[in-house]
Order: C-alpha cells, then structure tokens, then sequence
C-alpha cells in the first residue's frame, strides 16, 4: 500500500528540512491485545467526500482521486463542495439528521464540537495500519487528538498573512504595502482607493478586515492573550471588541470595498475578482487567488500583517485542514484507505502543492513542487519566523458557530445595518449561547 510514498520518502527529509518543517516519524498501532484492521480489496464501497474550495480545488481533487482510483479501482468515491461558510452551514443540517459524508475536510474551529458529540469515527485504530503515520510527526498527529482519541488527521499548516495584487497596484500607481501597524494600513488603503477613484477605476485598497475574527485574534495575542483560555473560558472584553470593530469605522466610510460589491461576487471575494488591492487570509489561498485572477493579473506579493506590538508573538502556525470521517460511516476502513491516501500520498503534494496549506505529510511534502506562489509561501513563513508563537488551545465546542457568527455581524457592519454597541451585545449574547450549550 505504500510503495509509491516510501520510495518517494527517501528524497523528502532534505526538502522538507529545507523550509523548517522537518518531521519526527511517529507510528501508530492498534491498541494491545487487538488486531490492527484490515481492508478486503475486492469489496466493491462507495464513499462520500465533501470538501470546501472552488472549482479550482475540485479540479485537483479530481486529479487526485482518478490516482486514488487506479490505487483502489473498488472504491468509489463522489465528491461535493461548497465555500467555507456554506458548507458549515450543510454539515451542522447533516449533523443533526445523522448523516454526515462519509469522509470529509475539517477544520480545527470544528474538531473539538463534532468529536465531542460522537460525530466523528475514532480513527486511532487505523494508526498504524490502514493509515500511514511513519510520514506524520507527533506534534502533527496530536492536532486532530481531543481526550486520547483521535478523530482528525492533519492534511496541512498555514499562517495568517495579506495577498496584494502587485499588477493591479502598478496600474493604480501606489507602491505595495511594506510593514507598519494598523493606522499605516488604514492609510494605504485610502491611498490606493482615492488613486483608483482619481483614475476613473472602480478598486479599492481592502476589505474590511474587522468582519475576521483572526484579525482581532492576532490583535490579543501581540497583547500575550489567546481568545480563549486552556480551560475554554472567553479571555477578550466586550471593550476590546467594541475598540476592535470601531477601528474599522473609518474603513466603512468608502475607503474599503462597499459589502453590497461583494454579495455580487460571491463566492469569490473582491481580491478574487481584482476589485481590491490586498486581502488578510491564510497564506495557502495563492493558488486559488491565481486561477480566479487570471491574465493580466499573474504576480501576487505575500506580506506579514500590519504589526500590532513590536517583538510580539502574534502569529501561528494553524492546522490548514483535516479529514475526518463519520461515525456512522458503513465502509470505516474503507474510508480510513482514503483519509491515508489524501494526506500521504505523493500525488497530493505534487497537485495540490500548498493549495491545502504545506502538506503536513513528509511523503506529501516529497512530491511537492515549491516553485511559483508556493515557493512566495515558504518564503513568506520564513519571513515571519520570529512573530511566530505556539499554537492556541484547542478550539472550544462551538468554534466554528462563532467565528461564522463573528464574520456576520461583520457584514452588517459594512452594510451599516447595525451600530459597533449593537454589535458587541449582539455577539457576546449569542457567544454565550453557543459556549453554555
């Protein structure tokens, strides 16, 4: 079964070692007295797996399934995507009617609440076995860990960091933004926008990043606080938050892109679609921003966020993404195959190159190419090495119901459909909600 990646692995540990992330091989067993399961090939399975993306991510998806298949031609396998919010949306309405797909992309927001009520299947039996974890680091395979039990195995790392157009900017005529703290950003933003508004151009400098919790995150952690403790208890004030989202007033006032331009663009935000010179997101976003640009549009630069403190550890490296599969799976070993397959395999590294985020899988990491944007990305983290802190705590159940609720009343913001004190009640009220459930 793992052929292909071991012969693969002999080259990965120098280029992985290349861009720091060399990994500690970690084996995974059965638990004592049990025997490690076993897959019969000749059973014919179909599976469900769903993922969030665009159509650019479904094509490599698909490239790499029509591997997976010539690997396992008696497994089929049907896929779904949605964006990252609707597909949110769909799995808590498949959740509560018991039918989740089979297999599917998690986030480490989401981990914590679908393990925590016996939604995911316990994939620490397959460790070892049916899923490959000599390429997986420790560190790697404890992410998707919650009380002993495994339910998630980590496909990639990322950071947070700002995508500019560097085309669209020289056609504007303003410089690309360098480093500075937020009011500096706040000013290149307007800058950008009056000189696209002096050239008859309708672009702006940003989006409002006050609507992205990871923001405000990066923001508490330059002051050494976490958004949520160990034990799971909220550690910002409704202060810090109503100072937060008023910092973004003066954004909302036309120097960033009117949030009515972005529903029209949807799913594709306004950097997608060359609307906005710069956008805050995870840094593994440069392929897909690539492919939806398109000409004239091929050159992007990767920058660290504005700078809330000086010498603070405000970054981290963040699960991109997991697998999972269902509890009430009726093919779970069939499904782990899968899970090993698109995390280990050297086909997903030589596809989807960082387009997942860097693939946390040493053989994964062997087929990669870092030429292009993805080679931008490592050299991107390298540069932030030294804003680089632990991790949080592992998200608190219902993470992903606030963060979702965050980026809402974010949109409403933009849309001036509520005040900044409404906004603060509003989403403590229904934090409270969420962390008492």
């Amino acid at each position: 079964m793992f052929t292909r990646r071991k012969k693969a692995a002999a080259g990965a540990v120098a280029a992985v070692a290349a861009f720091g992330l060399a990994l500690t091989g970690c084996s995974g067993s059965a638990p004592a007295g049990e025997t490690a399961p076993t897959y019969d090939p000749d059973e014919k399975v179909t599976l469900d797996f769903a993922f969030w993306g665009n159509d650019v991510r479904a094509e490599m998806y698909n490239e790499v399934l029509e591997a997976f298949h010539e690997e396992h031609p008696n497994i089929t396998v049907n896929t779904s995507f949605l964006g990252f919010p609707e597909y949110w949306e769909k799995r808590q309405t498949e959740a509560a009617g018991g039918g989740l797909p089979d297999v599917m992309q998690t986030d480490i927001n989401y981990l914590r609440q679908y393990a925590e009520n016996g939604l995911f299947l316990d994939l620490t039996p397959y460790l070892g076995s049916l899923i490959d974890t000599e390429p997986l680091s420790e560190n790697v395979l404890q992410i998707g860990e919650i009380d002993g039990v495994t339910t998630g195995i980590t496909i990639s790392t990322n950071a947070w960091s700002m995508y500019q157009n560097s085309v669209l900017l020289e056609e504007i005529g303003v410089e690309p933004f360098e480093e500075g703290d937020w009011q500096d950003y706040h000013d290149w933003m307007a800058e950008v926008t009056d000189a696209a508004k002096a050239k008859g151009v309708e672009v702006w400098g940003g989006a409002d990043y006050t609507g992205r919790i990871q923001s405000f995150e990066i923001q508490q952690r330059a002051k050494g606080k976490d958004l949520f403790t160990e034990d799971g208890e909220v550690n910002f004030t409704e202060d810090e938050l109503r100072a937060y989202w008023k910092s973004g007033q003066e954004l909302r006032d036309g120097v960033v892109i009117p949030q009515q331009r972005l529903e029209e663009t949807m799913p594709m935000t306004g950097f997608d679609t060359a609307q906005q010179t710069s956008e805050m997101t995870w840094d593994s976003f440069g392929v897909s921003y690539l492919a939806n640009l398109g000409e004239p549009y091929t050159e992007l630069q990767i920058t660290a966020p504005p700078v809330t403190e000086k010498g603070a550890k405000d970054l981290y490296k963040k699960a991109g993404m997991l697998l999972s599969a269902s509890a009430g799976t009726d093919h779970p070993e069939a499904a782990a195959i899968l899970i090993d397959f698109l995390v280990n395999d050297p086909v997903t590294g030589e596809v989807f190159g960082t387009n997942r985020g860097f693939p946390a899988s040493e053989t994964a990491m062997s087929g990669a190419s870092l030429d292009g944007i993805n080679q931008q990305i490592a050299d991107y983290e390298a540069s932030v090495a030294d804003r680089l802190g632990d991790a949080p705590p592992v998200p608190v159940t219902g993470y992903g119901t606030i963060e979702d609720k965050f980026r809402q009343i974010g949109i409403e913001l933009n849309f001036g459909t509520i005040t900044v004190d409404e906004a603060v009640d509003q989403f403590f009220t229904e934090m409270d909600i969420v962390l008492s459930q």
